[in-house]
Formats: C-alpha cells, structure tokens, sequence
C-alpha cells in the first residue's frame, strides 16, 4: 500500500510543472519515503520505535 503511495506520488511529480505544486509533492514523497524506512526498519529490527524513556 506504502509502495503504491510512493509510486502515484513519482508520476504525480513527473506530470508536474507548476514549481509550487512540485514542491508539495516532493515534500509527501519524502515523509511517506521516511514512514517507509520506518516500517521496514521496525519489522526487520533495526529501528526501536519505541521512545527512550
């Protein structure tokens, strides 16, 4: 689902030419790029989610 997210987002910022509007779609590219890291990152061990305290 993440990784269908992330996919309509690259040809939503293909298609684009309005400098503003490419700027807003870059940016949620990058947060649901980090939330994919994240996952993979928590599923596999190498990321605590947790809070330290």
């Amino acid at each position: 689902m993440i990784e269908q997210q992330i996919e309509e987002l690259r040809a939503e910022l293909n298609a684009c030419i309005e400098p503003a509007e490419r700027r807003e779609i870059e940016t949620e590219l990058e947060i649901v790029q980090a939330e994919l890291i994240m996952m993979l990152g928590e599923q596999d061990g190498s990321i605590d989610a947790e809070p330290p305290f």
